[in-house]
């Protein structure tokens, strides 16, 4: 130990985790009730019916105990059969990574990958499912944070529905930020968490699964049981009646109790629109200072992450680590092949507020001016600050 103790950051703008309502953290802190109290069997189908009102779907949500990323790989394990073709859609470092899960459990795996700043084109989904008609699975993430860019989700799952095929869509950072929904896009295994848009822990899956992917999970006799990857096993544990196969995390339910009924009384679209004013007022000061979006077109830049190139000739780790030594600010990095190469700015939860828009550009800005860009910071602040106005003309 160096016993270099390090500051705790003043404000974390990152694109996740991301900062939990301070109502969260108060239910967090409850009791730990026993799982099998019948007190506790009650309240978990409570949430889990809540949490699928929060998704729009009828059938109580599926949790999974652990961070979405195990969910993610459970989805590959569970509901891939070795004699299925999977197409994966990767636009990103994430939708690239469940090719790798894929892979494993798959006959063979297509693919369609385009550049890190760009989004799929549903054309080529549907050309692809057309010449090969054996595609049993798609997978596609909707909004790859490594890239802050977004994929055109519902029109990628009527494509997808009308060849027959299952789609899983990784909503882990989309979900609770943006209008997006399993039935929207007709996901036959949607995954989200509460630890991004939500402001909640990162500790937990919100899943909702079709009776299309449980009849393909029921089928698949490779698929895991008696195992933390085991969505079938999970089944049927929303209901007081039925046992849990494990012990679930009764602190992370006691937050997602809150998260959901924060979503639901703030209302969804409220809660949307102020993701979206924050990225676009953000997305226009970074322009305004001279700076540019990683998104090939702003369009598909996402509502809850702000992804800037890094300028020639200077270092995203210097500039973030000027950031919060001079502001007390934190931005995330990329991640793998856009590591380096850009900086993130996340408007998730209680960070999705225009005056977080006002704070990035600010940091972002005064960072870099410090180790000797040019950065227009006036310009960049009075461009974040007309979109904020005129959101409220």
């Amino acid at each position: 130990m160096s016993g270099i103790k390090v500051k705790e950051p003043v404000i974390t703008l990152t694109s996740g985790p991301a900062a939990a309502y301070p109502r969260v953290l108060q239910a967090m802190s409850k009791p730990v009730q026993y799982d099998y109290d019948p007190y506790f069997q009650a309240f978990y189908e409570e949430v889990a019916r809540k949490t699928a009102k929060a998704m729009r779907v009828d059938e109580p949500a599926l949790l999974i105990h652990a961070e979405p990323a195990v969910g993610i790989e459970a989805t590959a394990a569970c509901l891939i059969g070795r004699d299925d073709v999977v197409l994966n859609l990767a636009s990103g470092v994430y939708g690239k990574g469940f090719g790798y899960w894929a892979v494993r459990y798959c006959k063979e795996l297509v693919e369609i990958e385009v550049p890190y700043n760009e989004a799929i084109d549903p054309e080529a989904v549907d050309a692809a499912m057309s010449e090969r008609p054996d595609i049993k699975v798609v997978s596609v993430v909707h909004h790859d944070t490594p890239s802050g860019t977004v994929n055109p989700l519902n029109e990628i799952g009527r494509i997808v529905r009308d060849h027959d095929g299952l789609l899983i869509v990784d909503a882990v950072s989309s979900f609770g930020g943006m209008d997006v929904h399993p039935g929207d896009c007709m996901a036959d295994v949607f995954i989200t968490g509460p630890g991004k848009c939500l402001g909640g822990p990162p500790g937990v899956t919100i899943m909702a699964v079709s009776d299309r992917a449980w009849d393909q999970m029921a089928a698949n006799q490779d698929g895991p049981t008696a195992s933390i990857l085991s969505l079938t096993d999970w089944k049927d544990a929303w209901s007081k009646d039925h046992a849990f196969p494990f012990t679930p995390s009764v602190s992370e339910v006691n937050g997602l109790d809150a998260v959901i009924d924060n979503y639901l009384e703030e209302g969804p679209e409220t809660v949307w629109a102020r993701h979206d004013l924050t990225a676009r007022a953000c997305r226009a000061g970074v322009k305004a200072m001279g700076l540019e979006l990683w998104a090939a077109r702003e369009e598909i830049a996402a509502p809850t992450t702000t992804a800037v190139k890094v300028p020639d000739g200077f270092e995203d780790k210097e500039i973030r680590a000027t950031a919060r030594e001079l502001y007390g600010v934190v931005f995330s990095a990329g991640r793998a092949e856009t590591d380096g190469k850009l900086i993130r700015i996340g408007h998730m939860g209680p960070t999705a507020e225009p005056i977080y828009a006002v704070v990035a550009i600010s940091a972002l800005g005064g960072a870099l001016r410090k180790l000797g860009h040019n950065a227009d910071v006036n310009a960049g602040l009075e461009a974040t600050m007309d979109v904020i106005a005129a959101a409220h003309a």
